[in-house]
């Protein structure tokens, strides 16, 4: 994997860049959908590829584990061939999802102790065996083992946690560099950079990962209960350490505005299941605000649900279609407000990287987060 930085924007440590995979190129800053289970939930990977125009999509280690298995993934020739998604992959490790299992997983220095959400059956993960799953899975960029602490966590347990994430990515770092790609395209693994809400614990942590030399990395345990202005604290103390010559990766967020946030604190990868989630649900992201497709509002507007909008889908269907098929429990309400959500992501990180380039991105960025703010 290769990170070119282009430009840096003005008044600004917001970054355009270039990351190049085996799998296709993936210009910076990039919004990543997330496939927890080998799929984005309700869109097929040709309407990834033609509405959406993603360039690289999240899969989950511990999710994908679970099922199909990775015999069924090994014998498939990889996630890529499995799911025909022909563009780069990145997978999350599973330590957040392990956290989320706490009254049903196990912390020590072996590793991660948990019990299937599915079916109850007990499981370990090791940093070694995390890695040797992500061989498996074949994602252009694979994600160390970690502990990820609740934002609240007092600093004698944060400072535990860090530490045992520090062991673990030692171990896991030592085992990716003597183990191999098993598809014939080249894998990237990013350390993550824990620490809580704690500034002196985050500088450890950005210093250890930084110190590795890996070919990017991530900064995780944020957006988990602390306070937004806390994050955006974090994501600059992190910054100010983590090298600029590679690509950052900040994990889990968010909201159209946390976007543009972590893109002027200097991150270029960011990943959330937002989009779809809140499609499901009836919420539509656009450039003037948030719409509820549900309200009485929509109901006889008969224009685009987004005219000027880079994808078809919002541009055929009206607003008052959408809502109708929302009141009437069509499943096809939620495809078409995924589908709008995640392009709508996508074109906002395209035109933060226009902005950067052409030199306007903190003029731009102060209104745009504005606007997103507003409810339609």
């Amino acid at each position: 994997m290769e990170f070119k930085l282009i430009k840096t924007a003005e008044g600004s440590a917001a970054r355009a860049g270039e990351i190049t995979t085996d799998h296709g190129v993936i210009p910076t800053p990039i919004f990543m959908p997330v496939g927890t289970v080998g799929a984005i939930k309700g869109v097929h990977m040709h309407e990834m590829r033609e509405q959406v125009d993603a360039k690289i999509i999240l899969g989950n280690t511990y999710h994908l584990y679970l099922r199909p298995g990775m015999d069924i993934i090994s014998r498939a020739g990889g996630l890529h061939k499995f799911n025909g998604w022909d563009r780069p992959i990145l997978t999350d490790s599973g330590g957040f999802q392990v956290f989320s299992l706490s009254a049903n997983r196990k912390l020590t220095d072996e590793g991660a102790h948990f019990r299937s959400h599915i079916d109850g059956s007990k499981h370990l993960f090791t940093p070694e065996k995390v890695v040797d799953i992500q061989r498996v899975i074949g994602s252009d960029i694979m994600m160390a083992l970690d502990e990820c602490p609740p934002g609240t966590s007092d600093f004698a347990y944060a400072k535990k946690s860090l530490e045992l994430t520090k062991r673990w990515l030692l171990r896991g770092w030592n085992h990716f560099n003597s183990t191999e790609p098993l598809y014939g395209h080249s894998q990237a693994f990013f350390p993550i950079v824990q620490g809580c809400t704690y500034p002196e614990l985050r500088r450890d942590a950005a210093k250890f990962v930084a110190d590795l030399g890996a070919e990017g990395n991530a900064i995780g345990g944020l957006a988990v209960g602390e306070p937004t202005e806390v994050m955006y604290e974090m994501i600059e103390v992190v910054n100010d350490i983590l090298p600029t010559d590679r690509p950052r990766y900040l994990m889990g967020v968010g909201t159209p505005a946390n976007i543009l946030e972590a893109i002027d604190r200097g991150v270029d990868m960011m990943d959330c299941v937002m989009p779809t989630r809140n499609g499901r649900n009836g919420m539509l992201f656009t450039p003037e605000g948030t719409m509820n497709m549900r309200n009485l509002k929509w109901a006889d507007d008969f224009s685009p649900i987004w005219e000027a909008s880079p994808c078809l889908v919002d541009r055929v269907y009206s607003k008052a279609y959408l809502r109708h098929l929302f009141i009437a429990g069509e499943l096809l309400a939620m495809q078409i407000a995924s589908i709008h959500n995640l392009s709508f992501y996508l074109w906002l990180v395209r035109e933060a990287r226009r902005h950067i380039i052409d030199g306007d991105f903190a003029t731009w960025k102060a209104g745009m987060v504005e606007k997103l703010s507003r409810r339609l």
